[in-house]
């Protein structure tokens, strides 16, 4: 049985077009992407085998192109397709921040941060600049490796801070684990940092971990 066989609300398209994106589970999303299967497999069928070899949908996404390639039903056309889906993801979320408020928008600001941070095999510190009205100047990375107190210079985060004119900033960085909890020493240097922009008048609005799930917001739990 193919996919056109099955009833209207149980394929993945129809079910997208009639309860949103939201209502599709990885595999039919995936199933979708790959629009078609292979011999005695449909493309939902493709995707739960992927989704079992890679482990999760982000592993899958984070993939390099010879790892993406060595799997049954992925090629060089699939990866350019998924790569450029994923770009213009992280156009999108850009877009809508540089229009409006960060703080307006939470969701958009975690789905962007994740999107930038997310695929690195290593720990990447970032800021998020915005001006007194709280909109997006730039999205720059300051840091890379290991971050802890000896890594991250408040010195030279301000002076980009000031460079770009910035009343505010948020901070993020990425946790290749996948573990969204801050450390200790991720908890030390935002208060070495938060202490150091009081001195400028600058403020500090969040630090965002990015790992899987949802973000870690220090300033939803109370530690700014």
């Amino acid at each position: 049985m193919t996919i056109k066989d099955w009833p209207a609300d149980e394929r993945p398209r129809e079910k997208l077009l009639q309860k949103g994106a939201g209502s599709l589970t990885d595999a039919e999303l995936l199933a979708i992407f790959l629009r078609t299967g292979t011999p005695g497999q449909t493309a939902v069928d493709l995707a739960r085998t992927l989704l079992i070899e890679f482990g999760s949908l982000r592993t899958l996404l984070d993939a390099n192109q010879q790892r993406f390639c060595q799997s049954n039903g992925l090629g060089p056309a699939k990866y350019a397709q998924m790569q450029a889906v994923l770009e213009m993801a992280r156009r999108h979320f850009h877009e809508i921040l540089q229009r409006g408020d960060a703080l307006t928008s939470p969701e958009i600001t975690r789905a962007y941060l994740s999107a930038q941070l997310r695929g690195y095999s290593y720990e990447v510190f970032a800021c998020l600049f915005l001006d007194n009205q709280h909109r997006v100047i730039k999205l720059e990375e300051l840091f890379r490796g290991t971050i802890d107190s000896a890594a991250v210079y408040p010195r030279e985060v301000v002076k980009r801070i000031l460079h770009h004119n910035a009343a505010a900033v948020i901070f993020a960085h990425n946790h290749p684990s996948g573990i969204n909890e801050p450390s200790q020493a991720d908890k030390q240097i935002t208060d070495k940092l938060k202490q150091a922009l009081s001195l400028f008048d600058i403020r500090l609005l969040d630090h965002f971990i990015i790992g899987d799930g949802q973000p870690y917001s220090f300033a939803e739990h109370g530690l700014l």
